[in-house]
Protein backbone atom coordinates (compact mmCIF):
# COMPACT_ATOMS: atom_id res chain seq x y z
CA UNK A 1 0.00 0.00 0.00
CA UNK A 2 2.85 2.53 1.00
CA UNK A 3 4.36 1.77 -2.79
CA UNK A 4 1.08 2.23 -4.28
CA UNK A 5 0.98 6.15 -2.36
CA UNK A 6 4.16 6.83 -3.13
CA UNK A 7 4.42 5.97 -6.78
CA UNK A 8 0.89 7.84 -7.00
CA UNK A 9 2.39 11.12 -4.82
CA UNK A 10 5.35 11.21 -7.00
CA UNK A 11 3.60 10.58 -10.43
CA UNK A 12 0.87 13.31 -9.36
CA UNK A 13 3.41 16.06 -8.21
CA UNK A 14 6.00 15.37 -11.40
CA UNK A 15 2.70 15.14 -13.40
CA UNK A 16 1.54 18.63 -11.86
CA UNK A 17 4.82 19.69 -13.54
CA UNK A 18 4.28 18.94 -17.00
CA UNK A 19 0.22 19.80 -16.67
CA UNK A 20 1.70 23.17 -16.53
CA UNK A 21 3.71 23.35 -19.44
CA UNK A 22 0.45 22.38 -21.07
CA UNK A 23 -1.46 24.73 -19.90
CA UNK A 24 1.37 27.35 -21.18
CA UNK A 25 1.71 25.75 -24.21
CA UNK A 26 -2.48 25.73 -24.97
CA UNK A 27 -2.06 29.21 -24.14
CA UNK A 28 0.39 30.04 -26.40
CA UNK A 29 -1.09 28.16 -29.21
CA UNK A 30 -4.37 29.96 -28.94
CA UNK A 31 -2.86 33.04 -29.24
CA UNK A 32 -1.11 33.00 -31.73
CA UNK A 33 -1.49 32.74 -36.14
CA UNK A 34 -2.08 28.72 -35.26
CA UNK A 35 -4.58 29.37 -33.25
CA UNK A 36 -7.78 28.88 -35.20
CA UNK A 37 -5.55 25.68 -36.96
CA UNK A 38 -5.26 24.16 -33.22
CA UNK A 39 -9.17 24.90 -33.12
CA UNK A 40 -9.83 23.61 -36.00
CA UNK A 41 -7.92 20.20 -34.56
CA UNK A 42 -10.02 19.83 -31.43
CA UNK A 43 -13.60 19.99 -33.47
CA UNK A 44 -12.40 17.55 -36.52
CA UNK A 45 -14.25 14.63 -36.28
CA UNK A 46 -13.34 11.11 -35.36
CA UNK A 47 -14.61 7.06 -35.52
CA UNK A 48 -17.26 5.90 -37.06
CA UNK A 49 -21.46 5.66 -37.67
CA UNK A 50 -24.02 3.77 -38.35
CA UNK A 51 -27.99 2.98 -38.19
CA UNK A 52 -27.31 1.36 -34.72
CA UNK A 53 -23.91 2.74 -33.25
CA UNK A 54 -22.89 6.46 -33.07
CA UNK A 55 -19.43 6.63 -32.23
CA UNK A 56 -18.18 9.96 -34.60
CA UNK A 57 -17.20 12.13 -32.49
CA UNK A 58 -14.86 15.49 -32.80
CA UNK A 59 -11.24 15.12 -30.90
CA UNK A 60 -11.96 17.33 -28.16
CA UNK A 61 -15.06 15.03 -27.16
CA UNK A 62 -13.30 12.21 -26.94
CA UNK A 63 -10.89 13.65 -25.03
CA UNK A 64 -13.58 15.32 -22.50
CA UNK A 65 -15.96 12.59 -22.53
CA UNK A 66 -13.43 9.74 -23.27
CA UNK A 67 -9.98 9.77 -21.92
CA UNK A 68 -11.08 11.52 -18.85
CA UNK A 69 -13.44 8.41 -18.15
CA UNK A 70 -10.19 6.58 -17.83
CA UNK A 71 -9.29 9.52 -15.51
CA UNK A 72 -12.33 8.90 -13.57
CA UNK A 73 -11.71 5.16 -13.82
CA UNK A 74 -8.35 5.99 -11.65
CA UNK A 75 -10.05 8.42 -9.19
CA UNK A 76 -12.77 5.83 -8.67
CA UNK A 77 -10.06 3.30 -7.95
CA UNK A 78 -8.19 5.28 -5.07
CA UNK A 79 -11.49 6.37 -3.88
CA UNK A 80 -12.35 2.47 -3.03
CA UNK A 81 -8.86 1.84 -1.97
CA UNK A 82 -9.03 4.29 0.41
CA UNK A 83 -12.29 3.66 1.71
CA UNK A 84 -11.48 -0.49 1.68
CA UNK A 85 -8.01 -0.22 3.22
CA UNK A 86 -6.64 3.19 3.68
CA UNK A 87 -7.00 6.61 5.10
CA UNK A 88 -11.08 6.86 4.87
CA UNK A 89 -10.83 3.20 6.15
CA UNK A 90 -12.44 3.83 10.12
CA UNK A 91 -14.71 6.85 11.18
CA UNK A 92 -11.97 8.56 12.59
CA UNK A 93 -9.70 8.64 10.16
CA UNK A 94 -12.33 9.34 7.78
CA UNK A 95 -13.76 12.04 9.53
CA UNK A 96 -11.55 14.79 9.35
CA UNK A 97 -10.86 14.94 5.56
CA UNK A 98 -14.69 13.92 4.50
CA UNK A 99 -16.15 17.11 6.61
CA UNK A 100 -13.45 19.41 5.05
CA UNK A 101 -13.59 18.30 1.66
CA UNK A 102 -17.70 18.99 2.14
CA UNK A 103 -16.47 21.98 3.47
CA UNK A 104 -14.60 23.03 0.87
CA UNK A 105 -17.23 22.49 -1.47
CA UNK A 106 -20.50 23.89 0.31
CA UNK A 107 -18.65 27.38 0.86
CA UNK A 108 -17.29 27.98 -2.05
CA UNK A 109 -20.48 26.87 -3.92
CA UNK A 110 -22.55 28.92 -1.94
CA UNK A 111 -20.50 32.16 -2.34
CA UNK A 112 -20.80 31.76 -6.70
CA UNK A 113 -24.43 31.05 -5.77
CA UNK A 114 -24.83 34.01 -3.94
CA UNK A 115 -22.81 36.42 -6.63
CA UNK A 116 -24.40 34.77 -9.63
CA UNK A 117 -28.29 34.03 -8.32
CA UNK A 118 -30.86 35.24 -10.86
CA UNK A 119 -28.39 35.72 -13.58
CA UNK A 120 -27.90 33.15 -16.12
CA UNK A 121 -24.36 31.96 -15.33
CA UNK A 122 -25.84 30.33 -11.88
CA UNK A 123 -25.44 26.78 -13.30
CA UNK A 124 -21.86 27.26 -12.79
CA UNK A 125 -22.22 27.21 -8.79
CA UNK A 126 -19.99 23.44 -9.19
CA UNK A 127 -17.21 24.99 -10.57
CA UNK A 128 -15.55 26.38 -7.42
CA UNK A 129 -16.03 23.02 -6.03
CA UNK A 130 -13.29 21.30 -7.34
CA UNK A 131 -9.47 20.46 -5.89
CA UNK A 132 -6.87 19.66 -8.75
CA UNK A 133 -5.11 16.60 -6.89
CA UNK A 134 -2.28 16.42 -9.66
CA UNK A 135 -1.66 20.77 -9.23
CA UNK A 136 -2.36 20.88 -5.66
CA UNK A 137 0.30 17.83 -4.58
CA UNK A 138 2.68 19.02 -6.92
CA UNK A 139 2.65 22.44 -4.83
CA UNK A 140 2.82 20.58 -1.59
CA UNK A 141 6.03 18.14 -2.99
CA UNK A 142 7.80 21.50 -3.30
CA UNK A 143 7.61 22.28 0.52
CA UNK A 144 9.31 18.75 0.79
CA UNK A 145 10.36 18.10 4.43
CA UNK A 146 9.25 21.65 5.23
CA UNK A 147 5.89 19.95 5.69
CA UNK A 148 4.70 17.05 7.81
CA UNK A 149 4.27 13.88 5.71
CA UNK A 150 0.59 13.43 7.17
CA UNK A 151 -0.35 16.79 5.85
CA UNK A 152 0.78 15.58 2.34
CA UNK A 153 -1.78 12.35 3.43
CA UNK A 154 -4.51 14.37 4.23
CA UNK A 155 -4.71 16.57 1.19
CA UNK A 156 -4.67 13.52 -0.86
CA UNK A 157 -7.64 12.31 1.27
CA UNK A 158 -9.40 15.46 1.07
CA UNK A 159 -8.88 15.81 -2.79
CA UNK A 160 -10.29 12.26 -3.18
CA UNK A 161 -13.46 12.87 -1.15
CA UNK A 162 -13.86 16.41 -3.09
CA UNK A 163 -13.38 13.92 -6.67
CA UNK A 164 -16.17 12.08 -5.25
CA UNK A 165 -18.31 15.00 -3.84
CA UNK A 166 -17.50 16.35 -7.80
CA UNK A 167 -18.75 13.03 -9.85
CA UNK A 168 -22.17 13.09 -7.63
CA UNK A 169 -23.01 16.54 -8.59
CA UNK A 170 -21.44 16.18 -12.37
CA UNK A 171 -24.00 12.76 -12.49
CA UNK A 172 -27.17 14.68 -10.47
CA UNK A 173 -26.99 17.80 -11.52
CA UNK A 174 -25.11 18.24 -14.62
CA UNK A 175 -26.34 15.45 -17.05
CA UNK A 176 -28.82 15.51 -19.61
CA UNK A 177 -32.38 14.24 -20.21
CA UNK A 178 -32.41 11.21 -19.57
CA UNK A 179 -33.07 7.92 -21.81
CA UNK A 180 -34.62 5.47 -19.66
CA UNK A 181 -33.64 2.37 -22.13
CA UNK A 182 -29.44 3.22 -22.22
CA UNK A 183 -29.54 3.82 -18.32
CA UNK A 184 -31.31 0.08 -18.03
CA UNK A 185 -28.57 -1.46 -20.16
CA UNK A 186 -25.74 -0.12 -18.54
CA UNK A 187 -27.31 -0.65 -15.27
CA UNK A 188 -27.77 -4.46 -16.02
CA UNK A 189 -23.95 -4.43 -17.50
CA UNK A 190 -23.14 -3.11 -13.96
CA UNK A 191 -25.05 -5.54 -12.10
CA UNK A 192 -22.49 -8.47 -14.28
CA UNK A 193 -19.61 -6.61 -13.04
CA UNK A 194 -21.15 -6.59 -9.29
CA UNK A 195 -22.08 -10.61 -9.48
CA UNK A 196 -18.47 -10.99 -11.88
CA UNK A 197 -16.83 -9.36 -8.53
CA UNK A 198 -19.13 -11.61 -5.79
CA UNK A 199 -17.90 -15.03 -7.92
CA UNK A 200 -14.73 -14.08 -7.36
CA UNK A 201 -13.62 -13.19 -10.83
CA UNK A 202 -10.40 -11.43 -11.11
CA UNK A 203 -9.64 -10.88 -14.36
CA UNK A 204 -9.16 -7.14 -15.40
CA UNK A 205 -10.69 -8.39 -19.06
CA UNK A 206 -13.69 -9.13 -17.54
CA UNK A 207 -14.48 -5.61 -15.84
CA UNK A 208 -12.98 -3.60 -18.67
CA UNK A 209 -14.42 -4.69 -21.58
CA UNK A 210 -18.10 -4.27 -19.89
CA UNK A 211 -17.34 -1.29 -18.80
CA UNK A 212 -16.27 0.37 -22.30
CA UNK A 213 -19.68 -0.76 -23.24
CA UNK A 214 -21.43 1.09 -20.04
CA UNK A 215 -19.53 4.15 -21.49
CA UNK A 216 -21.49 3.79 -24.39
CA UNK A 217 -24.58 3.21 -22.99
CA UNK A 218 -24.26 5.93 -20.22
CA UNK A 219 -22.97 8.26 -22.89
CA UNK A 220 -26.33 8.31 -25.09
CA UNK A 221 -28.17 8.11 -21.29
CA UNK A 222 -28.06 11.67 -20.61
CA UNK A 223 -25.91 11.39 -18.01
CA UNK A 224 -22.12 12.17 -18.35
CA UNK A 225 -19.98 9.36 -19.71
CA UNK A 226 -17.35 10.08 -17.62
CA UNK A 227 -19.13 8.47 -14.71
CA UNK A 228 -18.95 4.93 -16.30
CA UNK A 229 -15.17 4.81 -15.30
CA UNK A 230 -16.41 5.03 -11.50
CA UNK A 231 -18.88 2.58 -11.77
CA UNK A 232 -16.24 0.31 -13.78
CA UNK A 233 -13.56 0.85 -10.83
CA UNK A 234 -16.52 0.24 -7.79
CA UNK A 235 -16.80 -2.90 -8.73
CA UNK A 236 -13.18 -4.23 -9.79
CA UNK A 237 -12.06 -6.54 -6.52
CA UNK A 238 -9.83 -5.24 -3.89
CA UNK A 239 -8.64 -7.95 -1.59
CA UNK A 240 -5.70 -10.18 -2.59
CA UNK A 241 -5.50 -13.80 -2.79
CA UNK A 242 -2.29 -16.05 -2.12
CA UNK A 243 0.28 -15.71 -5.08
CA UNK A 244 -1.85 -13.28 -6.76
CA UNK A 245 -1.81 -9.20 -6.48
CA UNK A 246 -5.34 -7.82 -6.18
CA UNK A 247 -6.88 -6.65 -9.63
CA UNK A 248 -7.72 -3.16 -8.75
CA UNK A 249 -4.10 -2.63 -7.14
CA UNK A 250 -2.39 -4.17 -10.13
CA UNK A 251 -4.78 -1.15 -12.35
CA UNK A 252 -4.43 1.44 -10.54
CA UNK A 253 -0.56 1.27 -10.50
CA UNK A 254 -1.06 0.44 -14.04
CA UNK A 255 -3.08 3.59 -14.98
CA UNK A 256 -1.62 6.57 -12.40
CA UNK A 257 1.66 7.15 -15.00
CA UNK A 258 -0.51 7.62 -17.77
CA UNK A 259 -3.12 9.57 -16.12
CA UNK A 260 -0.65 11.64 -14.78
CA UNK A 261 1.50 12.07 -17.62
CA UNK A 262 -0.87 11.92 -20.80
CA UNK A 263 -4.64 12.25 -20.39
CA UNK A 264 -4.42 15.12 -18.15
CA UNK A 265 -1.84 16.98 -19.49
CA UNK A 266 -3.98 16.35 -23.09
CA UNK A 267 -7.03 17.56 -21.23
CA UNK A 268 -5.77 20.53 -20.19
CA UNK A 269 -3.47 20.94 -23.60
CA UNK A 270 -7.30 20.66 -24.99
CA UNK A 271 -9.26 22.94 -22.46
CA UNK A 272 -6.94 26.17 -21.89
CA UNK A 273 -6.81 27.35 -25.22
CA UNK A 274 -8.02 30.78 -24.16
CA UNK A 275 -7.51 33.25 -27.00
CA UNK A 276 -7.02 36.83 -24.27
CA UNK A 277 -9.27 39.51 -25.08
CA UNK A 278 -9.12 43.50 -23.56
CA UNK A 279 -12.53 42.70 -21.99
CA UNK A 280 -11.06 39.55 -19.89
CA UNK A 281 -9.97 41.64 -17.53
CA UNK A 282 -13.08 43.09 -16.62
CA UNK A 283 -14.48 39.23 -16.92
CA UNK A 284 -12.48 38.78 -13.58
CA UNK A 285 -14.91 40.78 -11.85
CA UNK A 286 -18.14 40.09 -13.37
CA UNK A 287 -20.26 37.90 -11.30
CA UNK A 288 -18.61 34.23 -13.20
CA UNK A 289 -14.89 35.92 -12.73
CA UNK A 290 -15.59 36.96 -8.54
CA UNK A 291 -17.99 33.82 -8.34
CA UNK A 292 -14.73 31.19 -9.46
CA UNK A 293 -12.00 33.51 -7.81
CA UNK A 294 -13.41 34.24 -4.70
CA UNK A 295 -15.05 30.71 -4.15
CA UNK A 296 -11.74 29.10 -4.98
CA UNK A 297 -9.29 31.40 -2.84
CA UNK A 298 -11.46 32.43 -0.21
CA UNK A 299 -14.37 29.72 -0.17
CA UNK A 300 -12.22 26.42 -0.03
CA UNK A 301 -9.65 27.59 2.68
CA UNK A 302 -12.85 28.94 5.04
CA UNK A 303 -14.75 25.85 4.35
CA UNK A 304 -11.72 23.61 5.65
CA UNK A 305 -11.07 25.54 8.25
CA UNK A 306 -14.24 26.06 9.62
CA UNK A 307 -15.32 21.96 9.20
CA UNK A 308 -11.50 21.45 10.66
CA UNK A 309 -12.72 23.49 13.79
CA UNK A 310 -16.04 21.83 13.86
CA UNK A 311 -14.54 18.13 14.04
CA UNK A 312 -12.07 19.08 16.63
CA UNK A 313 -14.23 20.46 19.01
CA UNK A 314 -16.58 17.86 18.47
CA UNK A 315 -13.71 15.48 19.21
CA UNK A 316 -14.47 13.28 16.16
CA UNK A 317 -10.92 13.88 14.47
CA UNK A 318 -7.53 15.37 15.39
CA UNK A 319 -4.96 17.62 13.07
CA UNK A 320 -2.95 15.38 11.38
CA UNK A 321 0.73 14.82 13.15
CA UNK A 322 2.54 17.09 13.40
CA UNK A 323 0.68 19.90 12.06
CA UNK A 324 -0.82 23.01 13.08
CA UNK A 325 -4.06 25.56 11.88
CA UNK A 326 -1.47 27.59 9.89
CA UNK A 327 -1.18 23.96 7.96
CA UNK A 328 -4.92 23.44 7.56
CA UNK A 329 -4.98 27.35 6.47
CA UNK A 330 -2.18 26.69 3.77
CA UNK A 331 -4.00 23.62 2.97
CA UNK A 332 -6.79 25.15 1.88
CA UNK A 333 -5.56 27.74 0.27
CA UNK A 334 -3.58 24.96 -1.98
CA UNK A 335 -7.54 22.83 -2.55
CA UNK A 336 -8.41 26.21 -4.20
CA UNK A 337 -6.55 25.13 -7.31
CA UNK A 338 -9.55 23.98 -9.02
CA UNK A 339 -8.27 23.35 -12.69
CA UNK A 340 -9.08 19.97 -14.03
CA UNK A 341 -12.36 19.90 -12.62
CA UNK A 342 -13.57 23.10 -12.20
CA UNK A 343 -12.46 23.49 -16.20
CA UNK A 344 -14.34 19.76 -16.61
CA UNK A 345 -17.48 21.73 -14.73
CA UNK A 346 -17.41 25.18 -16.49
CA UNK A 347 -17.53 23.13 -20.08
CA UNK A 348 -20.77 21.40 -18.63
CA UNK A 349 -22.27 24.37 -16.84
CA UNK A 350 -22.14 26.81 -19.87
CA UNK A 351 -22.78 26.60 -23.82
CA UNK A 352 -22.04 30.26 -24.79
CA UNK A 353 -18.13 30.05 -25.54
CA UNK A 354 -17.62 33.80 -24.45
CA UNK A 355 -18.68 32.37 -21.08
CA UNK A 356 -16.51 29.51 -20.93
CA UNK A 357 -13.41 31.51 -22.02
CA UNK A 358 -14.40 34.08 -18.65
CA UNK A 359 -14.68 30.59 -16.84
CA UNK A 360 -11.45 29.02 -17.67
CA UNK A 361 -9.82 32.52 -17.31
CA UNK A 362 -11.10 33.12 -13.92
CA UNK A 363 -9.82 29.33 -12.90
CA UNK A 364 -6.49 29.71 -14.00
CA UNK A 365 -6.23 33.47 -12.00
CA UNK A 366 -7.28 31.67 -8.85
CA UNK A 367 -5.99 28.00 -9.05
CA UNK A 368 -2.53 30.61 -9.69
CA UNK A 369 -3.30 32.61 -6.71
CA UNK A 370 -3.89 30.35 -4.59
CA UNK A 371 -1.38 27.90 -5.19
CA UNK A 372 1.01 30.83 -4.64
CA UNK A 373 -0.61 32.05 -1.40
CA UNK A 374 -0.82 28.22 0.10
CA UNK A 375 2.76 27.68 -0.89
CA UNK A 376 4.03 31.22 0.76
CA UNK A 377 2.40 30.24 3.78
CA UNK A 378 3.24 26.66 4.48
CA UNK A 379 6.71 27.56 3.70
CA UNK A 380 7.04 30.36 6.44
CA UNK A 381 5.09 27.58 8.91
CA UNK A 382 7.53 25.85 11.23
CA UNK A 383 7.26 22.47 12.25
CA UNK A 384 7.16 21.17 15.75
CA UNK A 385 10.45 20.35 17.83
CA UNK A 386 9.73 17.24 17.44
CA UNK A 387 9.39 16.97 13.65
Amino acid sequence: MRKIFATFFNSASSGGIILFMCVLISLGLANSPLGASFESLLNYPLGFETDSVQLRYSVALWINDGLMAIFFLLVGLEIKREVVDGGLSTPRQAALPILCAFGGALVPAGIYFFLNQGTETVSGWGIPMATDIAFALAALAMLGTRVPISLKIFLAALAIVDDLIAILVIAIFYSAELHMVYLAYAGGLFLLLLVFNKLGVRSLVFYLIPGLLIWYFIHHSGIHATIAGVLTALAIPLGVKEGQTSPLLKLEHALVVPVNYLIVPVFALANTNIRFENTMLEGLVSPVGLGIIVGLFLGKPIGIFLMSKLAIKLKIAQLPAGANWQHIIGVGLLAGIGFTMSIFIALLSFSDSSIIAEAKFSILVASLISGVAGYMLLSKTKLPLEQ
